[in-house]
């Protein structure tokens, strides 16, 4: 299969926007989620927010959690618990990897994205290092400065 062809199988749900704002994403990985049938019914209908989610390692697996997904009106009373923890579904060598990376001083496993990829929820992962408040800052100077050279070059151009 072609990448164009790949990429048309991939249909974005969900995406964290406030990670890079926070955290310095250094690596992705794609992990499966074991879900419920109303989940998974509620992801197709894009109602998911990962803004708070994190993955957290119990027992050599690793687990979702603080991620919304809404009920699913149509299930009734045999919906689903909205922040339940998820388990993620990866290589025995791509968890042990994440885990030693985690123990690390400062880094942990964020949720970046959620989509379906031929007809199955995916989630990208991220390992990551929180960001100070100086570094916040000096992140939104350097976005500040390259727009205003951006502009600046963009106006002279067209005189």
């Amino acid at each position: 299969m072609t990448k164009q062809a790949a990429d048309k199988d991939i249909k974005t749900v969900a995406t964290n926007r406030k990670a890079r704002h926070d955290y310095f994403l250094e690596d992705t990985f794609e992990a499966g989620l074991v879900l419920v049938g109303s989940e998974i019914k509620s992801i197709r209908a894009g109602r998911v927010n990962l803004r708070d989610g994190y993955v957290q390692e119990r027992s050599g697996e690793l687990w979702l959690l603080n991620v919304h997904i809404a009920d699913y009106q149509e299930s009734g009373p045999y919906g689903h618990d909205p922040l339940r923890p998820r388990k993620l579904l990866l290589h025995r060598r791509e968890i042990n990897r994440l885990i030693s990376r985690m123990q690390e001083k400062g880094y942990t496993l964020i949720p970046t994205r959620m989509y379906l990829k031929r007809g199955r929820a995916k989630v990208e992962i991220a390992l990551a290092r929180g960001k100070k408040k100086y570094d916040k800052r000096q992140t939104l100077a350097k976005r500040d400065s390259e727009r205003q050279i951006a502009r600046a070059l963009r106006d002279r151009h067209r005189k």
